[in-house]
């Protein structure tokens, strides 16, 4: 199969079974993938337990890795893969979701962003250009876009004028990796460009923006610029609004999303990749997800208790330890608390997928959605 392919296998209703095929692997879709901002998952995960949690796309962030240790010496070290030991699909995005988060330190114009390190504070600008250079250099399978994420609400006028902007800002970006896939030093010449839509919460300027980038035939497409504030209400509107426009033949990224519940119903209504930085988050405030609901493992009725996270459950941490064990950890502020608990969440998700998976195979997605969609959202 040829990288850059997306086969459906099957779909139930809007939901699609599928496969991607990337330079470091094929990806079984639905797929979940696990956030590893710095080249590691918060929580001192690495990428062997990565491997033991299910996890297929692992997922990094350019910016970060652009500020420390920088995409140059990640390049000398042989790409990313190679520098953090992964050796499965890895996603990196464009910088494009930092540039909005650092809202206070930039200066959006044609050519790119001004902004502020974080860290040191020196000045840095990035383009479309510099996005995919610094993608390039990091070496993963798919490179995002460069673009800007709009706050929601935004007034009308500004989101027009924005997403043409990210329009323009696509073409260069799918130029420039071109141009740097053919360079005879290139980590991974198989890089693949997805391109993102925006448009905040118009249904037509997302519509719009949506038939504008397909035209670029880009081997996937993302929905940006949701989970960002609005309600899920508006969040589900826009997908249903603007998957019949997306590229029925090209796999569909909803970023940064979400809860549980969100991927079934994001599934249900035909996305096929999701990040979100979520179940490792709220692992380490003691937040843990089950298929019965979310359970605090702070609460004092867990002090004395014996069982496992969740009884069945085959991850290392429910194979091992009590729920009173856990609580006393995170309690202590022991460091193993992070690991144990994320490690927990990441493979409730990565096995969330997995049974969504079979449900879809099976022609029983429906009745799946039905019985878990609420319930696992819900506080135990």
């Amino acid at each position: 199969m040829d990288i850059g392919t997306f086969e459906l296998l099957k779909t139930e209703g809007n939901a699609r079974r599928g496969t991607f095929m990337t330079a470091h692997g094929l990806v079984q879709t639905p797929v979940f993938q696990n956030v590893g901002t710095q080249g590691a998952i918060k929580g001192a995960v690495d990428a062997f337990d990565l491997k033991e949690l299910g996890c297929q796309v692992e997922l990094s962030n350019t910016y970060h890795l652009h500020v420390r240790p920088g995409d140059q010496i990640i390049k000398q070290m042989g790409g990313l893969h190679k520098f953090m030991r992964w050796d499965g699909p890895m996603l990196t995005d464009s910088g494009g979701f930092q540039v909005f988060s650092l809202a206070t330190l930039r200066k959006i114009k044609e050519e790119g962003v001004y902004f502020h390190s974080h860290v040191d504070g020196r000045k840095i600008f990035m383009g479309p250009e510099e996005s995919m250079r610094i993608q390039s250099n990091l070496g993963s399978d798919i490179a995002m876009a460069f673009d800007e994420c709009i706050e929601n609400p935004a007034p009308r006028e500004y989101v027009k004028a924005s997403i043409d902007r990210t329009t323009r800002w696509l073409v260069r970006c799918k130029n420039e990796l071109s141009r740097l896939n053919s360079l005879p030093d290139t980590v991974n010449p198989n890089q693949m460009l997805f391109g993102i839509n925006q448009g905040g919460t118009y249904d037509d300027l997302r519509i719009e923006h949506m038939q504008e980038i397909a035209k670029l035939d880009l081997p996937g497409y993302a929905i940006g610029g949701l989970a960002v504030g609005e309600s899920t209400e508006i969040m589900y509107h826009i997908l249903d609004a603007v998957l019949p426009h997306a590229p029925s033949n090209k796999p569909r990224y909803l970023m940064g999303v979400g809860t549980p519940s969100n991927i079934i119903e994001g599934v249900a209504r035909g996305i096929d990749f999701f990040d979100c930085v979520m179940p490792t988050r709220n692992a380490r405030h003691g937040h843990l997800f089950t298929w019965n609901g979310i359970m605090n493992i702070q609460n004092a009725k867990y002090q004395t208790d014996d069982r496992p996270i969740e009884e069945g459950c085959q991850c290392p941490t429910c194979r091992r330890f009590s729920r009173a064990y856990l609580r006393h950890l995170l309690k202590s502020g022991e460091m193993l608390s992070q690991r144990l608990l994320v490690m927990h969440n990441l493979w409730f998700y990565n096995h969330l997928m997995e049974e969504i998976r079979k449900h879809l195979d099976d022609g029983t997605f429906a009745a799946f959605r039905g019985e878990y969609s609420d319930k696992i959202g819900k506080r135990i």
